[in-house]
């Protein structure tokens, strides 16, 4: 169904059509016996794919990453279509705008997309009131929720720690965990707090709000030097963080088949070389001692099994789901069970990484 309907999605302006989708599952959300049906059809509940990661349970590990549910609108409806994780955000303490329009680009040929987005939001404040009313009418979500955090524009650098705080104090109740989102290229010099004083700067008051009551991860740049990467596995490890979410999207350009000079984070198939290459390093240098969630140019459960063989706990998918539609998660879990049965393992506990 979804393929037919493709080729009218596509010729909407993306971000409408993202925002009429959007309504949709929010509308979808608050309906008891359709969501339910739903569930039923879409999700696939097995043991055998549960995750443990960082003192969370995770049904499955197939997530679905920020920036597809800034504001928090369909948070119920995520878990039916048969995701384990949902990350909303990122959110910043102050509501803004984002970017002038045009700032979402499909590239089919590449099946990737470039966003300029910038944020936009409804801010900490109306995002925490929304997840309240949430959890007063329905409870606590079905699979853990996790916050992406970023920095307010109009929030000068130094400021930086103050402003995460702010969000991450007013929306402390309702995530399972919470991410430091300090590498989307589209807000004017976020990327230099993954700078080692900047970004130690950072953590100490994030982690000394926290003090390890809830899991706070670190979402990094594809784009850093190796280097980089060691001065920030460093930090991470020194402020105890729970985890890494590698990666955000790229400003290269490289491996499309039309070349673009449309500014703004690429995502998707381009991506996924890079995403991969990430992993194996971080999983390399930190031997186990940190969960990773993978996240870039995952498509297929030949993506997915590529991921958790190299080291990564649980992986998150955007891009992807737009080119394979609302079933792509029973098609990984589908997937993923078969590859299981294969290789002869009855739990991804005990998939070895190599």
């Amino acid at each position: 169904m979804y393929e037919l309907l493709k080729p009218w999605l596509f010729r909407q302006d993306p971000e409408t059509i993202h925002e009429h989708v959007m309504h949709g599952l929010a509308w979808l959300g608050q309906r008891g016996p359709a969501l339910k049906l739903v569930q039923q059809l879409c999700t696939v509940q097995d043991e055998r794919l549960e995750v443990r990661a960082f003192g969370l349970r995770f049904p499955n590990p197939i997530g679905l990453a920020a920036g597809f549910d800034k504001n928090a609108v369909a948070v119920r409806t995520w878990a039916a279509l048969g995701f384990g994780h949902v990350e909303i955000g990122s959110v910043t303490a102050l509501p803004q705008p984002g970017n002038p329009k045009p700032r979402l680009l499909r590239l089919p040929q590449d099946q990737a997309l470039i966003n300029r987005m910038g944020f936009n939001n409804e801010g900490a404040q109306a995002i925490a009131a929304r997840l309240e009313r949430l959890q007063q009418t329905f409870g606590r979500p079905q699979v853990p929720l996790g916050i992406n955090l970023g920095k307010s524009k109009v929030t000068p650098l130094e400021e930086a720690p103050k402003d995460y705080l702010q969000s991450l104090s007013t929306l402390w109740p309702y995530g399972d965990y919470f991410v430091i989102n300090v590498s989307s290229p589209n807000t004017p010099g976020l990327r230099a707090l993954q700078d080692r004083d900047k970004l130690e700067e950072l953590l100490a008051a994030l982690t000394g709000f926290a003090q390890g009551r809830k899991p706070l991860l670190l979402k990094i740049a594809p784009d850093l030097s190796w280097e980089q990467i060691d001065e920030i596995l460093a930090l991470v490890e020194q402020y105890r963080l729970a985890g890494l979410i590698a990666t955000n999207t790229t400003t290269a350009r490289t491996g499309l088949t039309a070349p673009t000079d449309e500014p703004g984070g690429l995502s998707g198939k381009p991506l996924r070389a890079r995403s991969l290459e990430v992993l194996r390093y971080l999983h390399t240098r930190l031997e186990g001692r940190l969960p990773i969630v993978s996240v870039g140019g995952i498509f297929s459960v030949e993506d997915l099994w590529e991921r958790l063989l190299g080291g990564a706990r649980l992986v998150q998918v955007y891009t992807g789901l737009v080119y394979e539609g609302p079933l792509m998660a029973k098609k990984l879990c589908r997937g993923l069970l078969e590859r299981m049965e294969q290789a002869g393992i009855h739990s991804l506990e005990q998939l070895k990484p190599r």
